[in-house]
């Protein structure tokens, strides 16, 4: 039988400490090891959470086409309304009337399609693998975008706004020149073309006007109208612009 030595309390003691020691100083390097990966990982999670401009430009859009929609869908009660006043002073034989509620609304449409025009090619920029090299334009455009919402919000002031229009008061006179006045810098020559064409043929509906002149009756030395020629009638209608433009700038000087 070999005989097993005899530790003394002293050693006894030692080797409890030297154990303890050991495994302390490897618990405290574990946690150490621990606490860093999990800071490592926290700080891979808000990076990966992190919203790149790319994100917030798609975002930006997003909310501009959403409240684009809900202004179309409340303007379009407007515009209704607008359309219907000016078919009332047609009938009451009050033209100039007529043509401030059409400007009115060809402003409001005009502005509503170009709102959209735009954030419709913001879109085509942001869906671009070379977004980086655009992003300064897709910025500003929102920028704009955002303006002209303002804008069109203000434009939807209710219908006690519109009803102005018709009003015969020293107040709805002001309002009614001030609405002219605002329009005549907004509007390009063409989106005043149009509205006059558009008053001329609504005129022809409420008022009845003819299309045409009337046919006279053939005698037998007059001679059947020749039809005009596609020329002919694109000169007409470049004189009427004119025409048109001359009686703006008359109206804009008085």
């Amino acid at each position: 039988m070999i005989p097993v030595p005899r530790l003394t309390s002293t050693q006894t003691y030692q080797v409890p400490v030297r154990y303890l020691a050991s495994t302390s100083n490897l618990v405290s390097q574990t946690n150490r090891r621990s606490a860093g990966g999990h800071a490592g990982t926290m700080g891979n999670s808000q990076s990966a959470h992190k919203i790149s401009a790319h994100d917030r430009a798609i975002l930006d859009m997003k909310n501009q086409r959403d409240k684009l929609r809900q202004y179309q869908k409340r303007i379009t009660v407007i515009t209704t309304r607008e359309t219907e006043i000016a078919k009332e002073c047609l009938a009451k034989g009050d033209k100039a009337k007529a043509l401030l509620a059409l400007r009115r609304k060809k402003y409001q449409e005009s502005l509503l399609s170009k709102t959209d025009a735009q954030l419709e090619q913001l879109e085509k920029l942001t869906s671009s693998v070379e977004f980086a090299l655009v992003q300064k334009d897709v910025l500003f455009g929102l920028q704009q975008g955002t303006q002209v919402l303002n804008m069109i919000h203000k434009e939807m002031g209710g219908l006690e706004g519109v009803e102005k229009m018709m009003g015969e008061t020293e107040e709805a006179r002001r309002y009614q020149q001030e609405i002219s006045e605002a329009l005549a810098g907004q509007m390009s020559n063409e989106d005043e073309d149009e509205v006059e064409d558009e008053l001329e043929a609504m005129e022809r509906e409420v008022v009845g006007l003819p299309d045409a002149p009337n046919k006279t009756i053939l005698g037998e030395d007059s001679l059947p109208e020749v039809p005009k020629t596609e020329l002919e009638r694109e000169q007409e209608r470049i004189q009427k612009q004119k025409e048109r433009a001359r009686q703006r700038r008359v109206a804009l000087e008085a």
